[in-house]
């Protein structure tokens, strides 16, 4: 197998997966290195096996006896993710000064010009509030003033992202997964986000739709055909939570 370190930071660093493995380079074991970390032990091994997963090779390994009955040890090929994280740390830092000068203009032109994907919807956000169950937390997320979305992400991933009420982060979408109509109400359940249409498909016919939010960006979604939308009037964006994509810069 070959390592692959390009895949095993990809979507990192901004969580706590490469914290995990130096909290276990440090303490030798994964338990202590989940507390040290401030994540479950079961979030420590989810991070454990996604970044071996991405990087094509094991980047941990447990250690077997022993007079505190075993451990764990990074692989070499977890010591080289752990020195390529620490020199892309570097750059990010300044990276992050950069888009901070600029921004969260700046932070959504970057996801959209460095990252390959179907997700047409890239909106700055602010983490309003948090409140959860056994297995999952609801995120509710501030884009200006009066326009809210919510996220529903597992605990694990919370732990991993270190989500914080305050923080600035980006919340994605496909635009499959907003409805654009006419009616504020008509779907309760999902998030509901106020626009003006500056897009329509043809005539009569649905498809893709945008609409401008009160800051400038815009959203795009489906709309049925004989929806009654016309380009400048208001219209509604409805988005499932569990649409909702996380995205953290930092």
């Amino acid at each position: 197998m070959t390592l692959n370190i390009s895949n095993a930071l990809s979507q990192n660093v901004v969580d706590k997966r490469v914290d995990v493995l130096r909290k276990i380079k440090q303490c030798g074991s994964i338990s202590e290195a989940a507390r040290s970390a401030g994540i479950s032990y079961k979030a420590a091994w989810q991070a454990i096996e996604n970044m071996s997963a991405l990087a094509g090779v094991p980047l941990v390994e447990k250690i077997v006896g022993g007079s505190s009955g075993g451990g764990a040890r990074l692989t070499e090929a977890g010591e080289s993710v752990l020195e390529a994280a620490a020199a892309l740390s570097k750059l990010r830092d300044q990276l992050i000064i950069d888009i901070e000068n600029k921004g969260s203009s700046g932070l959504a032109a970057l996801a959209a010009n460095t990252l390959k994907m179907s997700i047409r919807n890239i909106i700055p956000c602010v983490v309003e509030d948090m409140h959860g169950g056994m297995s999952m937390t609801k995120v509710k997320l501030k884009i200006c003033e009066g326009e809210y979305l919510r996220s529903s992400i597992t605990i694990e991933s919370r732990e991993l992202l270190d989500l914080k009420t305050g923080d600035k982060i980006l919340a994605l979408f496909k635009a499959s997964g907003a409805t654009i109509n006419l009616d504020p109400e008509a779907e309760p359940k999902s998030c509901c986000l106020k626009g003006q249409v500056v897009r329509l498909p043809p005539k009569e016919k649905g498809g893709e739709v945008t609409i401008r939010l009160p800051n400038g960006f815009n959203v795009v979604g489906f709309a049925h055909k004989s929806n009654g939308l016309s380009v400048g009037s208001d219209a509604y964006a409805h988005i499932p939570e569990q649409a909702v994509v996380l995205a953290l810069f930092g």
